[in-house]
This record gives structure tokens, C-alpha cells and sequence, in this order.
């Protein structure tokens, strides 16, 4: 029977949440894993992810030049890379910390191995790219905006 006190007691693998984190943490799947379905940060990890969608789109369709597109691409990739850092964060916390913090009613304990590592080295090279591609292409929008008021003015 899972009642409430079987379900805090329950393992939880810090190589499944630092995964989950990488390829579902914009969608809260780490969140839900470790906290259950009451988790508010899980929810706003969806939430910024289905808002976040919508405005990357709008981007593309009025090639970046949507405000609300900004807005809203922005909450989506805030849940994006908090998401990588999460992956990176709970693959670096040393296992009698998780332990001690997640698995202190079992009898199991944690046992990280190179899966761990990979996770961690996957999330640091895409999280760090999609962040410098983000604000590449956020420059390149302010610089083009400034170029074209000033040749705006100049004629």
C-alpha cells in the first residue's frame, strides 16, 4: 500500500533525477520525482516550458522582432537551463548528502558512477550552448534594432 510515510521512505536515485533533470527537467520531471506532484517548482518548470513554446514560435514567425515573442521565449528558457542546472547540481551532491537529504528513511544507499559524470558533462556543454545562443542572438537583435533606428534617423 503506498500511504503517505511508504512514499517519503521511498529510494531515490540521484543518477534518475540528475537524468530526468537533463532530458525532462523543463517539463518538472526531477521535481515530481523527488517531491511528488504537489511540487509548485515542478509546476512552474511546465508552466514556463508550455508559455515558453508558443513564444519561441512567434519569434520565428515575425523573425525576433515580437516583444511578447520575447517575453514568453524567455520564461521558456529560463526552465530550460534551470533544468540543465539542476541536472548538474544534483550530479555533483556528494552521495551521503543525497543521501542524508532524500534518503534518510531507507535502508539503501546511494552509489554514483560514471552515468553521474556523463550527465553533469552533457548538461554543462548544452546548457552552456543553448545559453550562449540565446544571448548571441539577443545582441544580434538589439544591435540590429539600434542599426535600423539610426538609419531611420539619418534620412
Amino acid at each position: 500500500m503506498n500511504t503517505p510515510a511508504s512514499h517519503l521512505s521511498r529510494f531515490k536515485s540521484k543518477t534518475i533525477t540528475a537524468a530526468l533533470a537533463f532530458f525532462f527537467g523543463s517539463l518538472g520531471a526531477h521535481r515530481f520525482y523527488l517531491y511528488g506532484l504537489r511540487d509548485l517548482a515542478g509546476w512552474a518548470h511546465l508552466l514556463g516550458t508550455l508559455i515558453g513554446i508558443p513564444g519561441f514560435m512567434l519569434l520565428v514567425a515575425t523573425e525576433r522582432g515580437s516583444v511578447l515573442g520575447w517575453i514568453l521565449a524567455f520564461a521558456g528558457a529560463v526552465s530550460l537551463l534551470s533544468a540543465f542546472l539542476a541536472a548538474i547540481v544534483y550530479g555533483l551532491r556528494p552521495d551521503e548528502k543525497w543521501d542524508a537529504q532524500f534518503n534518510a528513511g531507507t535502508e539503501r544507499h546511494s552509489r554514483s558512477g560514471w552515468t553521474v559524470i556523463f550527465i553533469i558533462i552533457f548538461a554543462l556543454l548544452i546548457g552552456a550552448f543553448l545559453l550562449m545562443t540565446g544571448l548571441a542572438l539577443s545582441f544580434q537583435t538589439y544591435f540590429e534594432a539600434q542599426v535600423q533606428a539610426a538609419k531611420a534617423l539619418s534620412q
